[in-house]
C-alpha cells in the first residue's frame, strides 16, 4: 500500500511496520463506514494481494468486526467492539492523517430528522 509524503514523513518506522493487513483493511472500511465493498474493491484501495484481504477479512468477520452479505464487506456499526480492537485506533489514526478527521457537527446537520425505519420497529 502506498503512502501520502507528509505521512510517510511524519510517521516513525515502528508506526509503519505495525499495521497489519486486518489493520489496513479495519482502518479503511472505518474511514468509508457508510459504504460496504466487495473484496477486490478493498484490494484496490489498499494495495495489497487478494489473498491477504481475503484472509484479513476472515479474521476481521472471526472477531465481530466486519459484516459479510453476499459478496460485500462493512465495518461493524459496535463501537466499542471496534474501539476494543487494539489495532483500530492506530489505523483509524492514520487514515485521520491522510484523510482528515471526521466533523460531528456536519454529520449531524446531514443526519434525517425521521429515524429508519429499522429503529421504528424496535420500538
Amino acid at each position: 500500500m502506498s503512502i501520502d509524503r507528509d505521512t510517510f514523513e511524519n510517521t516513525s518506522e515502528e508506526e509503519l511496520e505495525d499495521l497489519s493487513a486486518p489493520d489496513l483493511v479495519l482502518g479503511f472500511l472505518a474511514a468509508n463506514e457508510d459504504r460496504a465493498f466487495k473484496a477486490r474493491e478493498i484490494t484496490s484501495q489498499i494495495g495489497l494481494d487478494t489473498g491477504a484481504i481475503s484472509t484479513a477479512l476472515s479474521r476481521l468477520k472471526d472477531r465481530d468486526l466486519v459484516e459479510h452479505k453476499a459478496a460485500y464487506w462493512a465495518i461493524t456499526d459496535d463501537v466499542e467492539r471496534r474501539e476494543g480492537y487494539h489495532g483500530y485506533q492506530r489505523a483509524t489514526a492514520l487514515f485521520n492523517e491522510q484523510l482528515g478527521e471526521e466533523e460531528r457537527e456536519a454529520w449531524e446537520e446531514q443526519a434525517p430528522s425521521d429515524p429508519h425505519p429499522s429503529v421504528e420497529d424496535e420500538q
